[in-house]
């Protein structure tokens, strides 16, 4: 089968020295899978560092006045860096197992609508927390808005439209063909739009886990992982009432978020990226799983199951 993994930020870490040990551990479990036969292509998430690479430049500008990093660029950066620690893990671990397969990173461009209405209402936060002081010296002198963030300090928010297309799709369907593991849409991707033959970054973040369901529809996977810290998706979470789901269809999941058990920002945009990928295919099926129980959730042990 081929699977598109979509990797949480708990599978990453914030800092170079953390994710280079955490993405060998990271590895493990994707190469379970490998080794169970399937085909593998891995998206991730850079909301911490690119955040990270931006703070770098922004006060290297301060300092030598060196010319100010767009964030696209920031974003093609962090694709880079984070899939140099993280193909490197992934090889690692297969030649442990005298598995031969080939690892790329692929630096991947993904288009979005230049009218979404996420432009006009930013909501992905990016980088570092600040105290509220901090934040409002940036929204004066950079126009940043800031927002407050689960009572850990405030952050920069910055649009985060739905992906349209995938430039590179055609490449990393043949990598995969062929039996590499691609890492891709890193990030969610370098948000671009056409304009005439050339491409335009546009300063946004894209959502990983939409990013790994449209890759995963545009090479027509089979199954689609979104994986995370917890087992299984819940509803009625943290109540007397709370409930694991071993699986649940389209409509149902539909009929759960009309009833707002899942979290904005959290669990909500990884169930609605698993209705996009199965909602027009009956061979399709998404799963949300902890990242250590990737194979037992292949297996039907753990993890919800997402079916049309």
């Amino acid at each position: 089968m081929k699977i598109v993994i979509a990797l949480g930020g708990n599978a990453l870490g914030t800092t170079p020295k953390e994710q280079y040990e955490l993405v060998k551990e990271t590895a493990k479990p994707l190469v379970d899978i490998i080794a169970a036969g399937h085909q593998l292509v891995v998206a991730h998430g850079n909301g911490p560092q690119v955040g990270m690479i931006n703070h770098a430049m922004d006060t290297a500008r301060q300092v030598v006045n060196t010319p100010e990093m767009p964030l696209p660029e920031c974003g093609a950066m962090s694709q880079g860096y984070i899939g140099f620690h993280l193909q490197n893990a992934i090889r690692e671990e297969l030649r442990s197992r005298q598995m031969h397969q080939e690892v790329v990173t692929l630096i991947t461009q993904v288009v979005v609508d230049a009218q979404d209405p996420a432009f006009t209402h930013p909501t992905k936060p990016v980088g570092q927390f600040y105290s509220l002081e901090q934040a409002n010296e940036l929204k004066t002198s950079k126009g940043w808005i800031m927002v407050e963030d689960s009572g850990r300090g405030y952050r920069r928010v910055v649009p985060s439209p739905k992906p349209v297309d995938v430039i590179e799709k055609e490449i990393v369907k043949q990598l995969s063909d062929h039996g590499a593991v691609v890492i891709t849409v890193g990030g969610g991707g370098i948000p671009v739009v056409h304009n005439g033959y050339a491409l335009d970054g546009v300063p946004a973040v894209i959502d990983k886990d939409f990013a790994a369901a449209k890759i995963a529809e545009l090479i027509d996977a089979d199954y689609l992982f979104i994986l995370t810290a917890v087992d299984r998706v819940m509803i009625h979470y943290n109540t007397p009432q709370q409930k694991a789901l071993e699986s649940m269809t389209v409509s149902e999941a539909h009929r759960y978020i009309a009833e707002k058990h899942f979290a904005p920002g959290s669990m909500l945009p990884k169930v609605e990226a698993a209705i996009q990928f199965v909602d027009h295919s009956p061979h399709r099926t998404a799963i949300i799983a902890a990242l250590d129980k990737a194979k037992a959730a292949i297996d039907g042990q753990s993890g919800t199951k997402i079916i049309p």
